[in-house]
């Protein structure tokens, strides 16, 4: 491709007084796509891995704190807010942020809301929210306390918003792992990220087990933090997602809503059974689930079921599916779990911005990550903090130098001319510092009593040893990890709650016997070798004396060799006339008419058309204490372990 090229235009080529520039179009669209994917990796997509905010979350909540919506204020129309994130700090679309505040005020999307939401905040069915000019907001007591607590004593860096009016924070000063509370999701270029949402009590016992032995195993603190803590409840099943997840950062959960089949009792009707359905996997859909239910039962995929309503109110969630009465309950179930929504993989992808680069971060990482900020901030909070109280105690100095030769100094302010005149008398005389003087001109009188001096002793000897105090703490790194465990144990009896999401240590794998109901049923072998299996219902005794019904077609050729009576969760053993046994589940012998053939049994069995079946026996379990025990033609007998 040429390095440059002609503009078509008159007057507007290379020379055209420098306002076009000729560049490599490939360079320039790298060059753009670049900077458009970092805009959205950096300012839009992927979370802080020291807060757990992306930008926008940020500022709503740091706008928030600016109005004076904390928890003990009156709600403000979330209107308000908008306008003041948008005017202020986030020049985008209101349905952005709108969105994103909605977001931080519901229960079943955030494991703590950050965000108190008064009015029509949207339901787990998916409805929308009403208007922001109709619902009001306000911060949560945690978004002050956790995240917001010591923004105002630098701790965090201060960045020109887009207009250079104000200024913003860089991240906010989190006390808590806020990345891990609540978990994120996102889309950006070429990546994205979806962390669960935790257990703030069970974070606290990991970063304080952390803190105490930074050498501490995977499985160690595998036990603090059990896994993720789902808002909505549920079930996870087995351990070994969680496992992979937080070892890599990358794995798939297998989760589960909680539902039981319950046996309904109505006035004036009999008596049915009902699976139940009281918790939903972690962002399902409820009105889409029970829609889906629906079709699948239209579309014949989804039998045993009669009726499906939502009796869900404000004391929780209830979906009630009843059965037919010829239906099994925990077969609907399982097929339930097999095919909709109840049942499902939760991916996780823990990305993250670290020192603005995203990365892939361990369980172990992302609370290390968080530990060296929580270091940087609290050392910084004491930095400012020695910094106040030296000013302080400087003015106090002062004083203290004042009362002690009280008349010398009214007298020279006295004789002075102006204000400016004293002070430099007074930096004279008595060698205090422009400050100095500049305060005491600044004393009321009143502050010269024999009560008032005694308490600026007071007040300097308490600046003294808080000074003494902070700069202990700067010069020993463990002060620094005391006060953290310490804040963190102070804020986990105020905002911990017990555990939503049970951990199961089955897996959540669903078999085919799973799915199939275990009705008594008759298997048959004839002498062509073919083989059914029916119902026992289809044979009912009549006890009037009748002939009875058939088994099998009445064909010369085709007998009933064998039979046997079994459940169809039964392992059936096949003896052929060779000495092999042959292991056969009784669901995947076909169903069959008392008039059909049935299968070859060739066709669902690894021998020849030579090898005849001999004998047929049915099996519930393969315990160790039983045996097979076979005596031959030829006189031999043979006692063999079932588990062989």
């Amino acid at each position: 491709m040429p390095e440059s090229i002609e503009s078509p235009f008159p007057g507007s080529g290379p020379n055209s007084e420098g306002r076009i520039v000729t560049t490599d179009l490939r360079g320039e669209m790298s060059r753009s796509y670049l900077e458009y994917a970092m805009s959205v990796i950096v300012g839009r997509a992927l979370p802080d891995a020291r807060d757990g905010l992306k930008p926008v979350h940020r500022r709503i909540l740091y706008a928030m704190y600016e109005l004076g919506l904390t928890a003990e204020r009156p709600f403000r129309k979330c209107a308000r807010v908008v306008g003041e994130v948008l005017g202020k700090y986030h020049p985008h679309g209101e349905s952005a942020v709108y969105d994103a505040l909605v977001r931080m005020a519901q229960d079943f999307s955030m494991r703590a809301p950050l965000i108190d939401g008064h009015g029509n905040f949207g339901s787990v069915d998916n409805d929308p929210p009403a208007a922001m000019r109709y619902t009001e907001s306000r911060l949560q007591a945690l978004s002050t306390s956790a995240l917001l607590e010591d923004i105002e004593s630098e701790t965090v860096d201060f960045l020109p918003t887009f207009d250079g009016s104000q200024q913003e924070p860089t991240v906010l000063p989190a006390r808590i792992p806020q990345l891990l509370l609540n978990g994120s999701s996102g889309i950006a270029v070429g990546m994205a990220t979806n962390i669960p949402p935790h257990n703030l009590s069970e974070l606290i016992a990991g970063l304080d087990a952390l803190i105490g032995d930074p050498q501490l195993s995977d499985q160690q603190l595998l036990q603090m933090i059990p896994g993720p803590d789902f808002p909505t409840g549920g079930q996870i099943l087995g351990r070994r997602g969680i496992k992979e997840t937080y070892r890599s950062g990358r794995g798939s959960i297998p989760v589960r809503g909680v539902a039981t089949v319950e046996t309904l009792h109505a006035k004036g009707r009999p008596d049915r059974d009902a699976v139940i359905i009281t918790e939903l996997p972690y962002q399902v859909n409820k009105a889409a689930l029970i829609e889906r239910i629906a079709e699948l039962v239209n579309e014949k995929k989804l039998e045993g079921i009669a009726d499906i309503r939502d009796e869900s109110d404000r004391e929780g969630m209830r979906i009630v599916i009843e059965l037919r009465r010829d239906a099994y309950g925990q077969v609907v179930l399982n097929n339930l779990f097999k095919l909709t929504p109840l049942q499902a993989n939760f991916s996780t992808n823990m990305v993250a911005l670290v020192k603005g680069e995203p990365r892939l971060l361990s369980l172990r990482q992302l609370l290390e990550t968080f530990l060296v900020f929580r270091i940087e901030t609290v050392e910084r909070r004491t930095r400012h903090l020695l910094h106040k109280a030296e000013e302080r105690d400087h003015l106090l100095q002062g004083f203290l130098m004042a009362l002690k030769d009280l008349d010398e100094v009214i007298r020279l302010i006295r004789a002075a001319a102006d204000t400016s005149a004293a002070r430099s008398q007074l930096e004279e005389r008595l060698g205090l510092s422009s400050q100095q003087s500049e305060a005491i001109l600044q004393m009321q009188l009143r502050r010269l009593t024999a009560l008032e001096a005694d308490k600026i002793r007071l007040e300097h000897e308490d600046l003294l040893a808080k000074i003494t105090d902070y700069r202990h703490i700067l010069a020993h790194r463990e002060r620094v990890s005391v006060i953290i465990r310490t804040e963190l144990h102070q804020l986990g009896p105020r905002f911990a709650t017990e555990r939503r999401t049970v951990i199961l240590d089955a897996e959540g794998d669903l078999e085919d016997i799973d799915l199939i109901a275990n009705e008594r049923s008759v298997v048959l072998l004839t002498s062509g070798g073919y083989l059914k299996r029916m119902p026992v219902r289809e044979f009912v005794a009549t006890n009037l004396g009748t002939r009875g019904k058939a088994g099998t077609r009445s064909e010369r050729t085709e007998q009933v060799r064998l039979f046997i009576s079994c459940s169809d969760h039964d392992t059936l053993l096949l003896f052929s006339d060779r000495g092999l046994v042959y292991a056969l589940p009784a669901y995947k012998v076909p169903i069959a008419s008392r008039t059909a053939k049935g299968s070859p049994i060739v066709q669902l069995l690894p021998i020849s058309r030579e090898e005849d079946i001999t004998s047929l026996l049915a099996l519930s379990d393969f315990s160790e204490d039983r045996h097979l025990l076979m005596l031959t033609q030829a006189g031999f007998i043979k006692r063999t372990p079932l588990r062989a």
